[in-house]
């Protein structure tokens, strides 16, 4: 036997890529010397195997399901047998179990796997293919421990995987709801004061409570971002009637849901001129390669923009790689601006940058007219803002557009839609 069962526990759990049951289970197991331990799970009539720990070659796996009588654990359960047998032939109700016989079963130690609510959760077992009179009440009480061990691992997860069937839920009710309902923030020419565009802005039934952004970041936490996205998108091309002629809507899309083979037929079917795909990157991308490709792809429907330029994980390494039409200008880089002159200084240097890679500067989080002053003497293009509007619903921002657009044509300098020749 070990001398300790804690640092056996704790030289198993030091091992990548295992769970700390499977590294509770091969501690107390090293500890007792005994062939097999288990952990299970029951489940109305059966019994599931979690986790299983041995060096023989078991005819059992973890996942697998047999029925509860058929098992030491469901007479222990119901105190027909002890939790702490010697050896399984010295008891006549354990030799009716199929597998005692079978493997053999020798000493066995099995206690129940009790949650904090007082309900039965499963066992946690050891047993040895020969006979041990030599365990005792310790030994038993170590089982115990290490069963308490485990409990707290499965409440964890119990808690983890009941708030993930709740987002799953919350996300999946907010799609078939037809959500998220679409807001427009006008974007202005800082040259002439008209509006040239809008972004597409998504937003939820809850949204005094959560911001959109939870909603997106629970949805990628449970494999549901892409669906969510798409979802918006599709809302957004929708939108797109509200917007009025000469402007452009910009849509937010991810590097994963640029990569999805859903968006590019959403593109395609929608037949939208002056569309933009802003890019919004919340994490770093892996591969520029295939999203090049992606966007690529999508360029004969969309002009491309980068959000968050000058700030985010890898904006430069964006422009290079993405060669944008539209840079947005970060709004940590926009505020008080006329008041910070490293921050002139870094959005001149941008403008510049702009104008040699072929693209147009967005600035983001306009909030005051010196703000908008001293941007547009730097030579950015477009500003977006409350100093011109809030996110709005699409008929607000509709007539709010038409009231900001009446000037001649010759005036007005919406960016022209590129690569138009595959709509």
């Amino acid at each position: 036997m070990s001398a300790s069962p804690l640092a056996g526990f704790l030289s198993a759990g030091a091992q990548p890529g295992r769970s700390q049951i499977d590294a509770i289970l091969e501690a107390v197991r090293l500890h007792l010397g005994m062939d097999i331990a288990f952990a299970s799970r029951f489940v109305g009539d059966q019994r599931q195997f979690t986790h299983i720990n041995s060096e023989l070659d078991l005819p059992s796996r973890p996942g697998d399901c047999e029925p509860l009588e058929h098992s030491i654990c469901h007479y222990v359960r119901e105190g027909r047998l002890p939790e702490l047998i010697h050896n399984a032939p010295d008891h006549e109700l354990a030799m009716t179990v199929p597998i005692v016989q079978a493997l053999p079963v020798g000493a066995h130690i099995n206690v129940p796997l009790r949650l904090r609510d007082g309900s039965v959760y499963g066992s946690f077992c050891c047993l040895s293919q020969t006979a041990d009179y030599s365990l005792t009440e310790r030994d038993l009480n170590t089982v115990r421990a290490f069963a308490e061990l485990a409990i707290g691992q499965i409440e964890q997860q119990l808690a983890q995987d009941a708030r993930r069937d709740g987002l799953v839920a919350r996300v999946r009710g907010a799609i078939d709801s037809g959500q998220p309902a679409i807001f427009l923030q006008p974007i202005h020419s800082l040259d002439t004061g008209l509006s040239a565009g809008a972004e597409a802005l998504a937003r939820f039934v809850d949204a005094s409570q959560r911001p959109p952004n939870e909603w997106f970041d629970d949805a990628f936490e449970v494999g549901m971002g892409v669906e969510l996205e798409l979802a918006a998108i599709r809302n957004a091309l929708a939108a797109a009637a509200y917007v009025p002629p000469g402007h452009y809507l910009s849509i937010n899309v991810s590097p994963e849901s640029a990569l999805s083979e859903e968006l590019l037929p959403l593109l395609a079917g929608s037949r939208l001129d002056n569309l933009v795909l802003e890019v919004t990157e919340h994490s770093g991308i892996e591969d520029y390669a295939a999203l090049e490709a992606a966007l690529a792809a999508l360029r004969p429907y969309a002009r491309i923009a980068i959000d968050d330029f000058g700030a985010g994980y890898s904006s430069l390494r964006h422009i290079l790689a993405l060669q944008p039409d539209i840079l947005k200008l970060d709004m940590s880089l926009v505020r008080d601006i006329d008041r910070d002159s490293a921050k002139r200084a870094l959005a001149g240097a941008m403008v510049g940058f702009a104008e040699r890679v072929g693209a147009r500067l967005v600035a983001e989080g306009i909030e005051r007219t010196e703000e908008r002053d001293v941007l547009r003497d730097l030579g950015v293009s477009y500003g977006q803002g409350y100093l011109f509007s809030r996110p709005m619903p699409l008929v607000a921002a509709q007539q709010q557009m038409l009231g900001c657009a009446q000037a001649a044509p010759e005036k007005r300098t919406v960016p022209a839609p590129k690569h138009r020749d595959a709509a």
